[in-house]
């Protein structure tokens, strides 16, 4: 929670704190020479030293404290200047701006070996706080935390504790917890819950004074006003932090103070291992523990201070939320509301889990509140620790949490998927969960469409975690439908910016009812009923309405006007990442049937993507690689997918807008549409191949010589002339056309046309390839060894061992064979 003194109801309204005049002024410290600076930090040594506390000295100390920290390097002070900062902070006389200063700029240049420190005599609660401060970030040991450590306790034991400015030292208390956990003992626990305890349950309700000094006009003597509810009825029980008043007394700055810290601690000595031995023992809970539960909440007294602090914040937890039903009159207040909702609730379900008796206490109390919040989506973010109540407590209590999940898993993203602090929240909220969202919660996986929403919408914020989460999401029966959203994402977000404004905008009455009116923006085509459906699926809820649409092209054309948007391309340039990710996981259960479907989205939609600046190429590299992954898991996709995989290969228009992929689809074929990977491979097959992808290569060949010519590269035609030499080795009745076909190659590449596209580094690549494979083919079985080995064969010691390498047996063999030999063999 924010401290009081900060809350806008105080009157302190939040300002652009990094505007155009503060980056200026950041600038200009950053750019501070050292020169410039000892001179200054001169300057201030003499008014410390002099005791001259007046505006000339705070208004340096705060320029000094920029300087210092506005960049990330340390800036070296002189002796001077940090020796007359550490006499300042022991001065309690100073004022306290200045003090506060000192104490900031001594944190930002320590540590320093020239300055000792010591608290024990230090009695003034508010120095106190600064000092340990400044020990804290020296890098102190651990004789010196525990020293502070044990200075502060003894200062909270002290009489009086309470008037004399505790409230200060429980900051400190809380960052002794991150710094060294197991610095305090039994006994001092025992102590600091019973301080606790008094804080939160017996806070004053009356105002306090006015800080005023009183004047001639100034009454004689007033009597106390009495604290307010946030609907200004008088407050009619204890004092919490929703209670309402001008001045408060110091026992009531304690009491925000402790609520403030109050889950860290409850959290830090139940998981330090300090609890007692008798909660194991009270796990077993039977229908007699009712009468148990309803009657220790009137003996809270006698119970021990741990137990007794437990069952005090459950009260003020209980209390608090019963404020919150109360309509506040201030729109700050009634955001106070919200903030205190969220930690009462996390605190009962910390409560609940360190101790399982408060569960049946707690459910009526968080049953009763989603009842109320659940309809307005102002309460969104307190559904998610209600969430997290239900998950860790709804078996316990036999409760059915299924409405709870639905009502968050399918509204919240759907309406509120542009507020950036409930999407970190909400996203935070399935990755700490996610063993038990698999397990427990059969909406989480169907909701994949809705919280891909939050990373359309906060691309960069929510990017790493999505990298986390992807995987817990990722399930056999929706796997296909994932694939088809991670590439459909920037299509989520430009039609979420559509919808956004066509909320926000206003559209005439026509284009709403003119369905033969064609569309001129995404705009417009929101509006139209033609559109409609393909909007609703793209911005669907939960799974499960089909893994695509027909019309995704058309969908692409009409978002066309938002491809360039900056939000829309930054989320397309996630998706690559991934992709990968999903193929990882998805690679580690896929069966067969699995990866034939995937292989078929691939081939689809690597046509049919979003026309987004890179994205294509991006995508079809990706697609390039996993496609490799998946004939290697599972060789028999070749034969089994081989009338969609033929039908890619013999299209010319492939090769044009996706070489890559093309290049890898060809070498995939060539690789496995082999009898060694697959028993079901025929002759016939193998020979539908070749056809079609020698027709490819002679209509590239036929392209050079008319008027359009397209330069395909060197990589194409040699990875289609290797696909055909290994399918003529497994069906040696095409080893002719093959050889005729190859034999061909150096006329083609040596023509004045072709020259002119190609360097001469290209074309002796093309013609080496040839060479190569004719002569290897001169001997079909040694070509069906190189061409097509076995996994065996394909093993690394082939290639390390210098009397087994391969690159050695082609060469021998080309030498053999060839009557002249070809480029790149010497005669």
């Amino acid at each position: 929670l924010v401290p009081r003194e900060f809350c806008p109801r105080f009157g302190f309204g939040a300002e652009a704190m990094f505007g155009a005049a503060a980056e200026k002024l950041l600038k200009q410290a950053r750019e501070v020479q050292d020169e410039d600076l000892q001179k200054f930090c001169t300057r201030i040594s003499t008014l410390l030293q002099n005791k001259e506390y007046n505006n000339e000295a705070i208004e340096s100390l705060q320029k000094l404290f920029l300087i210092v920290s506005a960049t990330k390097y340390s800036k070296s002070l002189s002796k001077d200047v940090v020796q007359n900062l550490h006499s300042t902070l022991w001065f309690v006389k100073a004022p306290q701006p200045v003090l506060v200063l000192c104490s900031a700029i001594l944190r930002e240049v320590l540590p320093c070996n020239a300055l000792t420190y010591s608290c024990e005599e230090l009695n003034d609660m508010k120095t106190m706080n600064l000092v340990s401060g400044v020990m804290l970030a020296q890098g102190s040991t651990s004789a010196e935390v525990v020293a502070v450590c044990n200075r502060i306790l003894k200062l909270l034991e002290s009489r009086h504790a309470e008037s004399q400015g505790a409230r200060h030292l429980v900051p400190v208390l809380s960052k002794l917890l991150d710094l060294a956990p197991t610095v305090l003992n039994e006994e001092q626990i025992n102590t600091v819950s019973k301080k606790l305890v008094d804080w939160l349950r017996y806070a004053g309700t009356v105002q306090g004074a006015s800080l005023s000094s009183g004047g001639f006009f100034s009454p004689r003597s007033r009597q106390p006003a009495s604290i307010l509810e946030v609907d200004g009825a008088v407050t009619g029980d204890f004092f919490t932090v929703l209670s309402i008043g001008q001045y408060y007394t110091e026992d009531q700055w304690l009491n925000m103070h402790s609520f403030s810290m109050i889950r860290k601690w409850l959290h830090w000595y139940e998981a330090g291992g300090v609890c007692n031995s008798d909660t194991d023992e009270r796990s077993e809970l039977d229908s007699s523990i009712m009468s148990v539960v309803s009657a220790s909440s009137t003996s809270s007294r006698l119970l021990p201070p741990k137990e007794r602090l437990r069952e005090k914040t459950f009260e003020y937890c209980n209390r608090l939320i019963e404020q919150c039903d109360r309509k506040a009159l201030k729109k700050s207040d009634s955001e106070l509301q919200k903030a205190c909702l969220i930690e009462a609730v996390a605190l009962m379900d910390l409560i609940c889990r360190h101790d399982p008796l408060f569960v049946y206490r707690a459910f009526p109390v968080v049953k009763a509140l989603y009842s109320r919040i659940s309809a307005d989506s102002g309460f969104a973010r307190v559904l998610l620790p209600v969430a997290q109540f239900y998950l860790n407590h709804s078996e316990l209590a036999a409760v059915d949490s299924e409405a709870v999940y639905r009502q968050l898993f399918t509204k919240v993203p759907s309406e509120l998927y542009q507020d950036p602090m409930l999407a970190f929240e909400f996203v935070q909220f399935c990755r700490e969960n996610s063993k038990t969202l698999r397990e427990s919660v059969a909406i989480f996986h169907k909701s994949f469409p809705n919280l891909l929403k939050f990373l359309a919408w906060n691309t960069p914020a929510l990017f790493p975690d999505f990298i986390e989460l992807l995987p817990d999401l990722v399930h056999p029966d929706t796997a296909i439908e994932i694939l088809h959203s991670l590439l459909d994402l920037p299509c989520v977000t430009a039609s979420l910016e559509v919808q956004l404004r066509a909320v926000c905008s206003s559209v005439t009455e026509k284009l709403m009812v003119d369905q033969s009116r064609k569309v001129w923006s995404s705009a417009e085509a929101f509006l139209h009923p033609y559109y409609k459906s393909m909007f609703f699926y793209i911005l669907r809820v939960e799974s499960g309405t089909g893994d695509t649409i027909d019309r995704l092209s058309q969908l692409h054309e009409v978002l066309s006007d938002m491809a360039r948007r900056p939000r829309v391309v930054q989320c397309a340039q996630t998706v690559p990442i991934l992709l990968q990710v999903y193929f990882k996981v998805v690679t580690q259960f896929a069966d067969g049937p699995l990866i034939n479907q995937l292989a078929l989205v691939i081939l689809e939609r690597s046509s049919l993507l979003y026309d987004i600046p890179d994205f294509k190429a991006e995508v079809q590299r990706v697609f390039s690689s996993q496609l490799m992954v998946l004939c290697k898991r599972y060789p028999a996709l070749i034969v089994e997918q081989s009338k969609e995989l033929l039908e890619f290969c013999g299209t010319v228009s492939n090769i044009k807008n996706k070489e890559d992929f093309f290049i890898h689809v060809v070498w995939a074929v060539g690789e496995y549409l082999s009898l060694s990977y697959d028993r079901r491979c025929t002759v016939e097959q193998i020979t539908k191949f070749f056809e079609a992808l020698e027709a490819v290569l002679f209509e590239m060949i036929q392209l050079r010589s008319s008027t359009g010519i397209f330069k395909f590269s060197p990589r194409v035609i040699t990875v289609l002339m290797t696909t055909l030499a290994k399918l003529a080795s497994r069906s040696q009745d095409l080893i002719p056309r093959v050889s005729l076909f190859l034999s061909k190659m150096r006329p083609f590449v040596r023509s004045a046309l072709i020259s002119s596209l190609y360097s001469e580094d290209d074309i002796q690549e093309i013609l080496a390839r040839a060479n190569e494979l004719n002569n290897l083919l001169k001997a079909p079985n040694v070509a069906q060894l190189i061409l097509g080995p076995s996994a065996d064969i394909a093993s690394p010691r082939w290639y390390k061992d210098t009397n087994a390498s391969l690159p050695l047996t082609m060469q021998t063999i080309s030498k053999v064979l060839q009557r002249n030999p070809g480029p790149g063999f010497p005669a």
